[in-house]
């Protein structure tokens, strides 16, 4: 069961990933062999792809697999490039919290307002949410790796001082 838990997020990517390009696939047979399209093909996929960006967001930042530039981090010692480490995941952090609460704001008031997409009529708000939803999993994803990360740290310093 646990296993499953830890792979939740890459299930519902992948569903999510296949379902995106069955309907993109769908829209362009439609186009191409009948000469009409699906309209709520179109804004589903749109929605789902929203999703599908902040998701495998919040999902990279687990994986600790975004990019960096480590040309420059790669020159300096080992210690300074953990305090390098530890400060762009602080900034990140602080970024990461600053795009929730705004997307959560913005969130709100789409709900408050009640707009709906043009086709569907599903809630707009329920599109912007990812945005928090996904930043969101991001801080808490990068507040795990800064705690793993200065207790690797400590952990080091206290073994070098036993030495």
């Amino acid at each position: 069961m646990k296993s499953f838990f830890d792979r939740f997020e890459e299930y519902v990517l992948v569903g999510g990933l296949a379902v995106l390009v069955f309907l993109v696939f769908l829209q362009v047979v439609m186009r191409y062999f009948f000469q009409t399209s699906l309209t709520w093909s179109e804004e589903i996929a749109r929605f789902l792809f929203l999703w599908l960006v902040w998701l495998g967001a919040a999902y990279a930042a687990k994986r600790q697999a975004h990019l960096k530039i480590e040309a420059f981090i790669q020159k300096l010692s080992s210690k300074s490039r953990k305090n390098i480490d530890i400060l762009a995941l602080l900034i990140w952090i602080a970024f990461s919290a600053f795009l929730a609460w705004k997307g959560g704001e913005l969130t709100m008031i789409l709900f408050r307002r009640n707009q709906l997409s043009p086709v569907l009529e599903i809630r707009m708000a329920w599109a912007y949410a990812a945005v928090p939803v996904g930043a969101g999993l991001m801080f808490l994803r990068l507040l795990v790796q800064l705690r793993r990360t200065l207790r690797e740290k400590t952990s080091r310093a206290s073994a070098e001082v036993s030495k």
